[in-house]
């Protein structure tokens, strides 16, 4: 069980230093370039992956590339969605993207959603649209309340399709180590060029937060992985208990250390997210989901 609580803590102090990257000068875009190889050297250490095979990894290059551009992308938008909006939010959307691999499950591979399923997507959507609200009209704010429906939006859709992308990786046979592993190169690469594109000038302050960054969110990745393999006839109550974690994690956190505020159909959204949790994986899961970038 403390493998899972590891989990939470690092996946939850992954949204901390968001929150308080930019009031500590932090760049987000340098500190996720820095992460990736920081993420590959701590996967090519614990994971050990096996390239021996690489004829085959070359056979589902586009998938590694659209995984590529996609963690960084994804990453930059989550930054941005805890900055402006909050960790509270913010995380409870990140876990609600489990909506899409699920539908993503039956529409492209095939599997048949059961009463269960249907219900959790239900409310999955539901509390999507709680967690969006922000009546912020009144003020004239209506603009940037958009905008901050459109980060939280995007963390949702960029985390959905990573997960799926994970999943149709897996199903083409690949390995979870190496195809992590490749993938965190990839991204590291991307995010360089982006970064080198826009003649970027790297502080030591980006680049001390991207070491940090890499290691939590590989830890929550390891972690997790540790607590499947310690509760393997329980998968179910590993992934609800992470992701029902970390939305109760992060609302205390967020709360209490940096006073955010949820208005009532936020609060009603982040309840519906832990009810569409329970019911999207009660009695299955899918066994392939990355609990992070």
């Amino acid at each position: 069980m403390y493998f899972l609580v590891f989990s939470i803590i690092c996946s939850v102090s992954v949204s901390v230093l968001l929150k308080l990257a930019r009031r500590n000068g932090v760049e987000i875009p340098q500190a996720i370039a820095v992460s990736y190889p920081v993420a590959a050297v701590c996967s090519w250490i614990f994971l050990q992956p096996k390239l021996l095979n690489w004829q085959i990894q070359t056979h589902h290059w586009l998938l590694f590339l659209a995984l590529g551009m996609g963690l960084p992308a994804g990453f930059i938008v989550l930054g941005k969605a805890v900055e402006q909006v909050g960790m509270i939010k913010t995380d409870a959307a990140q876990r609600l993207s489990l909506f899409l691999p699920i539908l993503a499950s039956y529409v492209i591979f095939n599997e048949q959603l059961g009463v269960n399923k249907i219900v959790g997507i239900a409310l999955a959507l539901l509390a999507l649209f709680g967690l969006l609200y922000k009546n912020d009209g009144a003020k004239g704010k209506s603009g940037s309340s958009f905008k901050n429906m459109g980060y939280l939006f995007g963390v949702w859709l960029c985390c959905g399709v990573v997960d799926i992308l994970f999943k149709q990786m897996a199903k083409a046979g690949q390995e979870f180590a190496p195809t992590l592993f490749v993938t965190f190169v990839l991204a590291a690469i991307f995010i360089m060029i982006y970064l080198c594109l826009r003649k970027t000038r790297w502080n030591a302050a980006s680049i001390l937060a991207g070491l940090i960054l890499g290691s939590l969110n590989f830890g929550n990745i390891l972690f997790y992985i540790k607590a499947h393999q310690h509760m393997q006839n329980n998968p179910s109550l590993v992934f609800a208990g992470m992701n029902l974690g970390v939305i109760s994690l992060a609302t205390v956190v967020g709360c209490i250390f940096f006073k955010e505020r949820i208005n009532g159909l936020n609060a009603a959204g982040i309840v519906l997210a832990v009810a569409a949790i329970w019911f999207l994986f009660y009695g299955s899961m899918l066994h392939g989901w990355i609990p992070g970038f």
